[in-house]
């Protein structure tokens, strides 16, 4: 079965999609007081676990579990098997929260809003032959007849991760001299590739990722934050789903740099993917599909109904895009920002290169023979494996790359519907037409962008903005193998 982790990270020993190695291991604890002896521990047929003390008393342990925290937290792998490690991040979990709100008074019940990738509206329209506005517009009408309160895009809160991308990167690259945060500026909005450079070259990659929260964080960051304070609501009353291509979203998630010890909430309590697991034949059935399917709704068959709009004015929303591609269009809008702000120059039209694959492209602008920016986007680990080559060797000759662990990016991702191995290609390359019929924004021209970082953020650059709007990374140092203690 294929990987639905970011896409085919299938490279020496490294695979997206294994069970927990023999460092990813999570110990029972077994309650040894001073003076109670030698503790046992029995295991009944049913896989209980009981400790037994030396006098013959038993006591039942509690079972070992391995979450997503656990996961991040350990160097035994990239990622681990889904079915393994996700708990709390499935379409099961959304459904427990709708019924749970059935059963309670109104004013008792948490609001449920659910934000949808660009990205994942993209891959179902292909999948029941709509355009993609119609598609966000029926979704909205699903979501809602579930129980949703609240349908965003999460193209909105892109906005925000681009700005601070742009203004992060020009940052650096006036002030070249500080180690702490080195050229090249590494994107940071795929989770698959940060856990890889946590886990695998913490120290070398670290100081050259990007510290701009994804669109999911960022949107997590609104929901929670801005419009828990317009809702008049605590965090914790808002249960906050996202729907997003790619399985390494739900780490991303999980992530305890995104949790509130004031609150107790996540910014993001939930996500599902477009799709789960693969089928023989035609499409694979997915998280969003399940739920179509369990409820007997076909998609097209439904009325449309408009976003919901995160503005103070609260007019419904179209779906929006933004050029530079699938993934985001990170290293088009950097580029085009750093090109005018550092040089003076303004870019009508980004030109690519392709080096040795369409997966590794350059961008470079240059002024009388000289290269004053050079940028490259590499997508799959077999291109992110030469970038850090590179690194290794002081010899990356870029500033800026846009890095994604799934070749073709985003679009592409292991949470997206597929269709036979035969028709994958095809199938690609009309989510790709889709993505591109929805109209595209400036992320500076977006209603409601400024206003935001004017009333929420005290605006841009505050300490607050600092907060909500970008992260830290961490190195993930290598735990020693079990199997190679010496007893």
């Amino acid at each position: 079965m294929a990987s639905p982790f970011s896409g085919a990270l299938q490279l020496t020993d490294l695979d997206d999609f294994i069970g927990p190695s023999q460092d990813c291991i999570k110990p029972v604890k077994v309650d040894k007081r001073l003076g109670s002896g030698v503790a046992k521990i029995h295991i009944e047929d049913d896989g209980s676990y009981f400790q037994v003390g030396h006098d013959g008393g038993t006591r039942k342990l509690e079972k070992a579990k391995i979450s997503l925290d656990d996961c991040l937290a350990c160097s035994g792998c990239v990622t681990s098997a889904e079915t393994v490690l996700i708990t709390q991040q499935s379409h099961e979990e959304l459904r427990k929260v709708l019924d749970a709100n059935k059963t309670v008074a109104p004013g008792q019940q948490r609001l449920v809003v659910i934000s949808v990738s660009p990205q994942s509206r993209a891959s179902l329209a292909a999948r029941f032959q709509l355009n993609p506005t119609d598609t966000a517009r029926k979704l909205t009408t699903f979501f809602k007849k579930l129980g949703a309160h609240y349908v965003f895009d999460t193209a909105f809160s892109r906005n925000f991760s681009l700005l601070e991308s742009q203004r992060e990167f020009v940052r650096r690259f006036r002030g070249q001299a500080d180690s702490k945060q080195a050229l090249p500026v590494l994107t940071s909005a795929c989770p698959g590739w940060i856990c890889y450079a946590e886990k695998t070259h913490g120290t070398l990659l670290i100081p050259h990722l990007s510290t701009a929260r994804s669109p999911q964080q960022v949107m997590g960051s609104l929901v929670k934050d801005f419009f828990a304070q317009q809702q008049r609501l605590t965090p914790d009353k808002i249960y906050h789903v996202t729907v997003m291509p790619c399985y390494d979203k739900k780490l991303e998630a999980s992530r305890p740099d995104f949790f509130s010890q004031e609150h107790q909430t996540r910014d993001v309590d939930c996500v599902v993917t477009t799709a789960e697991e693969h089928l023989r034949c035609g499409f694979i059935a997915g998280e969003v599909f399940k739920l179509l399917q369990e409820e007997g709704v076909l998609l097209s068959e439904l009325e449309p109904t408009p976003l919901d709009s995160l503005c103070s004015s609260g007019s419904a929303q179209e779906p929006t895009s933004h050029q530079g591609g699938g993934s985001g269009g990170y290293l088009e809008h950097v580029f085009r920002h750093a090109a005018q702000e550092l040089f003076g120059v303004h870019i009508t039209e980004v030109t690519y290169r392709p080096l040795r694959n369409k997966d590794f492209q350059e961008v470079t602008l240059e002024r009388e023979g000289q290269v004053l920016l050079h940028f490259a986007m590499a997508y799959g680990f077999r291109n992110i494996q030469n970038l850090v080559q590179k690194l290794k060797r002081g010899r990356c000759p870029y500033h800026y790359v846009e890095v994604m662990a799934c070749p073709a990016g985003c679009l592409n991702g292991g949470g997206q519907l597929k269709a036979p191995d035969t028709a994958d290609k095809e199938l690609l390359q009309h989510v790709e037409r889709l993505y591109s019929m929805v109209r595209t924004e400036v992320p500076e021209d977006v209603p409601g962008v400024q206003e935001l970082y004017k009333c929420w953020l005290q605006g841009e650059g505050s300490e607050q903005a600092g907060r909500l709007l970008h992260t830290s990374y961490h190195a993930v140092e290598k735990a020693t193998s079990g199997l190679s203690i010496r007893w």
